[in-house]
């Protein structure tokens, strides 16, 4: 099963992208693509549509669109539930020790890693930076 990741700008700016994925590697995923992006304002509304019409949804457009970002397709059993543990709660106080949250996010925004939540959303996630890659 396929999932979709973002090291978000936060833990890019930090350093932190090589012990991400590490920890992605070290947790059975393979990592089938990977791309460095800097995304456009225009570019994390498109991605975040969903959000629209939430609160924070300037904000976090904001962030993403702030800096460098590494976007990667990942591969292995149960992949989505397993990216979803792995990465932990969304806000890090809440985050289980040793998840990438507990340990690079520093707070609910500037939370290092988004991952897909459901296979629709991996679906739309990996095409959506993915295009017209063969992610064999």
């Amino acid at each position: 099963m396929r999932t979709f990741s973002i090291v978000k700008p936060d833990a890019v700016a930090a350093g932190n992208t090589g012990a991400i994925l590490q920890s992605l590697e070290a947790a059975g995923f393979r990592l089938v693509a990977l791309r460095l992006v800097r995304m456009t304002k225009a570019e994390a509304e498109g991605f975040y549509g969903v959000h629209r019409e939430r609160p924070f949804f300037s904000s976090l457009t904001d962030f993403m669109s702030s800096g460098p970002a590494v976007v990667v397709a990942l591969e292995r059993d149960d992949a989505i539930r397993e990216l979803r543990r792995l990465m932990g709660a969304t806000n890090p106080a809440d985050a289980a020790p040793g998840t990438v949250r507990a340990r690079f996010a520093s707070s609910i925004e500037r939370n290092a890693i988004h991952g897909s939540d459901s296979p629709e959303s991996a679906a739309f996630e990996l095409g959506y930076f993915f295009p017209g890659v063969e992610l064999g």
